[in-house]
């Protein structure tokens, strides 16, 4: 279903939060500059053979320099909102003393977009651990939980006089299983045994961060970010069925039952052989209350048992005839639904962001300069009136965030894959709203008059 005419989206409550998302090794650069140290994807993409084209974030968008050009593109869209991530080797370069340098950036940024009317939606934790830390042994040691906590702390002290929103983590499934498991993302580890504490200490870090941000900024509304999916077995065959539980476990549960104080799955807990360092009080502090839970969604996953393969031993299967995004994604738009609805009814949650969504394809800047970009406009459209499905089913919905607002480095996959509602020529660093960005700007327009009428 396309979002074409404004009461498909009628659902959206009128105080719903129209976002863009964005992270800071992906579009920062400047990664030497005003005492900014090396982080684990500063160590990985500079890997020979772990980043596409051999691309590295050292230059990205630019946008430590180019941020007040940026915060303009937002308010020529009409944004809400703006999520961004806080680069942890820019505030704490070592894991331990504060760079000034690096705090005063997030104080300027903050600043300008209140200024702008635009709420700043900081993630805290969006993958790029100090080097100086994953040195020390990274997130399968129990120290970097503590360290992320004496982090937030800083940074909620700096800024919880200004910012009232906050995410703790940004998708800890990639930082553990594709950062220790996989070995496909930073710090490009391929270990179950590294693997499994590196998610207990992620889901640690957290909760120790929610009550630094308790004790900081009393008013706070805190949040974490899952990359959660919806599950489809292949077809009726068992094996195919227990393909799909197993999958589930593993991107979903693994994560969400500790948060919602049911501890790990014991199913998944004999199926990785490792079990989770937990200590006493680890739980209770994992499950620390939340006010708002956030959904990264970008296609569903349909399995088939996969018993030679790797962990969870199940294989995705798109059909030929599935449309796809250029990262080979199908695209299924009521899986967002469906998953809104599972974190609603299976886990109560009481207010849910859509925190990413979005789509990578071949873009073609015209010979006018401008982009037309149908398929991810389609896709955008798509997925909004998904949205509006699940409010319509009782699904607390407060807010999208757009993936992402600009073309960006996209991590394993270098400069090849284009999210953005805006393109970047990364040579000359010119950005230009694509047809998407348009069309995302006259769908919150639309949506902004209602309101003003309500009101």
């Amino acid at each position: 279903m396309q979002a074409e005419h404004p009461e498909q989206l009628s659902a959206l409550p009128e105080d719903f939060v129209w976002g863009v998302a964005t992270a800071a090794y992906q579009v920062e650069g400047a990664v030497a500059e005003d005492g900014r140290a090396p982080s684990i994807w500063d160590t990985f993409s500079h890997t020979p053979g772990m980043v596409a084209g051999g691309d590295t974030g050292d230059i990205a968008c630019d946008h430590y320099h180019r941020w007040p050009e940026d915060i303009a593109l937002m308010r020529r869209l009409g944004v809400d909102a703006y999520r961004f991530s806080l680069a942890w080797p820019r505030v704490m370069p070592d894991g331990d003393g504060v760079n000034p340098k690096g705090l005063a950036f997030y104080d300027r940024l903050v600043d300008a977009l209140l200024e702008a009317g635009i709420t700043p939606f900081p993630t805290l934790y969006h993958w790029d651990l100090p080097q100086a830390l994953q040195d020390r042994g990274g997130w399968p040691e129990r120290a970097t939980a503590e360290r992320f906590a004496a982090y937030t702390q800083v940074v909620a002290e700096r800024l919880g006089d200004r910012v009232t929103e906050w995410a703790t983590l940004n998708e800890p499934l990639c930082s553990a299983w594709i950062g220790h498991l996989e070995g496909r993302m930073a710090p490009g580890i391929a270990d179950i045994r590294a693997a499994v504490p590196a998610s207990h200490h992620l889901l640690l870090g957290h909760g120790l961060a929610v009550q630094a941000l308790r004790a900081a900024v009393p008013h706070a509304r805190i949040g974490i970010v899952n990359n959660l999916s919806d599950h489809t077995p292949a077809s009726d065959d068992e094996a195919d069925i227990a393909a799909a539980r197993r999958a589930d476990g593993h991107t979903n549960r693994w994560w969400l039952d500790p948060l919602h104080g049911r501890g790990y799955p014991a199913d998944m807990v004999e199926l990785y052989g490792v079990e989770p360092p937990v200590r006493p009080g680890d739980l209770e502090a994992v499950a620390a209350p939340l006010d708002w839970l956030g959904l990264n969604y970008y296609f569903r996953n349909v399995l088939a048992d996969a018993p030679g393969g790797e962990l969870p031993y199940a294989a995705q299967v798109v059909a030929e005839d599935a449309r796809r995004t250029a990262m080979g994604w199908e695209v299924h738009a009521e899986g967002l639904t469906r998953t809104l609805r599972r974190m609603t009814d299976d886990y109560g949650a009481r207010r849910i962001y859509v925190t990413e969504n979005g789509s990578a394809y071949e873009d073609t800047v015209g010979p006018d300069g401008q982009i037309d970009d149908p398929e991810r406009t389609r896709y955008l459209e798509e997925h909004l009136a998904a949205c509006a499905d699940a409010v319509r089913q009782g699904v607390p919905l407060a807010g999208y965030f757009a993936w992402s607002l600009l073309d960006n480095f996209e991590w394993a996959y270098g400069y090849e894959k284009r999210f953005g509602l805006v393109h970047v020529d990364y040579p000359t660093q010119q950005r230009t709203i694509k047809g998407s960005g348009h069309r995302y700007r006259d769908i919150l327009a639309s949506h902004h008059a209602r309101r003003h009428r309500a009101a």
